[in-house]
């Protein structure tokens, strides 16, 4: 009887104990675009749901933008525990991951991007760099143009032009043969507006008022495709149970992506109406010399990357990034 009543003390106890509740992982998080850039709006978008989807488990804290860690060196900031996510674009980094600037050369969307592996593929080879690929923030339907001081009229009026670029495009402003220059964004509108610069490549997002009275001429189609990446570091993600890593790394890439990549239309067509407004030409190549562009486009591209990585590797993701 001393036995029994002993068990079920034993048991009353264990009842009213408290029940031990796991505690909410909260990251700080920066992005490469302030909070209040057109860029911006996928970044919203990613934090706002992870915020709703995993509330009581796992939060973001968006700290800011480049005002709180200047945007080329975010991805490091995350690597070295500075900062815990950066959302960045990945030539940024490409130095410690060379093959995370590949996901912008391709003209297939996102679904059939990640159909085919690339994610994991990509979180792979983030291996051993002390960040954790958690996925994309896509853009698919933002491109790249070249936005000129001066109108042409062919692609061979853009020989010998000075361009402001950036890792990304630079194989494809040289195999124009116009002239790559590395200039600091705040620097641009003063170089252009002085003739030091016949131009810069940009996606169409954020520049129509900025640029206001230095540009003359957007050259359209675009080439590339735009978007960012989401990068942990790899001991802040450790910390996160491996059974709540699933659930986000599945929702990120399987969910939330595609509906962040089928969002960006309205910001887009505001973008061409801004610069339309800001007096910028729409200079739309002719069909025969679109094709040639767009080709030029990837093939440089391509020769860069296989220079920087193994050939195999590089071929495995160009065939994973294909139509």
């Amino acid at each position: 009887m001393k036995s029994l009543l002993t068990s079920f003390a034993a048991v009353g106890a264990m009842m009213m104990a408290p029940v031990a509740v796991a505690e909410e992982i909260t990251m700080n998080a920066v992005t490469m675009t302030p909070k209040t850039h057109n860029l911006s709006h996928g970044f919203k978008i990613f934090i706002d749901e992870i915020n709703a989807k995993f509330e009581g488990e796992f939060q973001i804290n968006w700290r800011g933008g480049p005002e709180v860690i200047q945007m080329f060196g975010q991805a490091d900031a995350a690597r070295n525990g500075a900062i815990d996510i950066a959302f960045t674009d990945p030539s940024f980094y490409a130095g410690l991951v060379p093959a995370a600037k590949t996901r912008y050369f391709t003209n297939a969307g996102y679904d059939g991007v990640n159909a085919a592996g690339f994610n994991e593929k990509m979180q792979a080879l983030h291996e051993g760099s002390g960040l954790f690929y958690l996925g994309a923030v896509p853009a698919s339907e933002i491109k790249f143009h070249f936005y000129l001081r001066e109108p042409i009229e062919t692609l061979e009026d853009l020989k010998g032009r000075r361009i402001r670029s950036f890792p990304t495009v630079q194989p494809m402003v040289e195999a124009l043969g116009a002239a790559p220059l590395v200039l600091p964004i705040g620097e641009i509108y003063t170089a252009m507006e002085r003739g030091a610069i016949d131009g810069f490549v940009f996606g169409p997002v954020g520049w129509g008022d900025q640029f206001k009275g230095v540009v003359k001429q957007v050259v359209t189609p675009g080439f590339y495709q735009g978007g960012f990446n989401a990068v942990v570091n790899q001991d802040a993600w450790n910390e996160v149970p491996e059974e709540l890593q699933a659930r986000i790394v599945d929702f990120v890439r399987n969910d939330l992506a595609p509906r962040i990549d089928a969002s960006w239309s309205g910001v887009i067509s505001d973008a061409f109406g801004e610069m339309e407004a800001a007096g910028y030409a729409l200079y739309d190549l002719p069909a025969a010399e679109q094709e040639k562009y767009q080709g030029l486009a990837m093939e440089s591209a391509w020769e860069t990357v296989a220079k920087s990585i193994d050939p195999e590797t590089a071929a495995e993701l160009r065939q994973m990034l294909s139509e």
